[in-house]
């Protein structure tokens, strides 16, 4: 966060900054631009207005808060300004809140089909969530590809650095960012994790460039394609089930990465 936000925030709440930010995410319709904006786009007013379902002058004071609080950044591009959230930590926290705030689904209970999709395969700001990021972790994890370091990271195993090479992910080039390597993500949905940090946002754009996943538009969620179903299957063993777009392991335990 810049450290004019981070005063800012100290001025607003100075015993207990952490209040100042819960006030700002707290209010449903800061609370939707935020989440709008959690896969790493950065959104004109007028949108995040209609996201939040509010009138553009409502939206207005609502981006202003959000920016004075270092919680979003604002680009302008000729006579249009567009909004981001101001890092990935943002997004970490927002799919950290929503695992706090969303109630567990009862055994066999059908979630609505307009939200599927988001359930089985999303951007969570640079990286990927959901149920199948959730099993891709699992299965590097248990396949030597990724191993947990400590609480709140990942770290790669013995298999790891060539797998992610023979993706084409140079994964020691990316220790010397200045983010973290390789975090583990509480999945807001799943409640378990899934790959973040650098390692996780150039996994998402790889797949992204090799055509095995693609955004959907107007949304977060992400579908696997069919020459990504076929290769997820192949060096992984996760199967999205027909009609659903819902990823299963089909015996990644056993096979493990190619």
């Amino acid at each position: 966060m810049p450290v004019g936000a981070a005063l800012h925030l100290a001025g607003m709440n100075a015993t207990y900054p952490v209040a100042a930010v819960a006030e700002l995410i707290g209010e449903p319709a800061r609370a939707a631009i935020l989440i709008a904006l959690a896969d790493g786009r950065a959104l004109p007013a007028g949108a995040l207005a209609r996201a939040a379902a509010v009138s553009a002058q409502s939206a207005s004071g609502h981006l202003s808060k959000l920016v004075g609080g270092g919680l979003l950044a604002v680009q302008s591009e000729g006579r249009h300004r567009y909004y981001r959230l101001s890092g990935p930590e943002v997004a970490h926290a927002i799919e950290v809140l929503g695992a706090i705030s969303t109630v567990p689904p009862r055994p066999g209970t059908r979630r609505p089909p307009e939200t599927l999709a988001l359930y089985e395969l999303r951007s969570c700001y640079d990286h990927l969530a959901g149920r199948v990021a959730v099993d891709l972790a699992r299965t590097l994890e248990t396949s030597g590809v990724l191993r947990p370091r400590g609480e709140r990271d990942y770290e790669l195993g013995p298999r790891g650095p060539a797998w992610f090479a023979g993706l084409g992910v140079d994964a020691d080039a990316l220790r010397g960012s200045r983010r973290s390597f390789a975090r583990r993500c509480l999945d807001w949905t799943e409640r378990r994790p899934h790959l973040a940090g650098a390692l996780g946002a150039a996994l998402l754009s790889r797949l992204l460039a090799l055509g095995w996943v693609a955004r959907l538009p107007e949304t977060r969620a992400v579908r696997i394609t069919h020459r990504g179903a076929r290769e997820l299957e192949g060096r992984l063993g996760i199967l999205p089930q027909r009609g659903t777009g819902r990823a299963r392991n089909g015996g990644a335990e056993r096979r493990g990465p190619a």
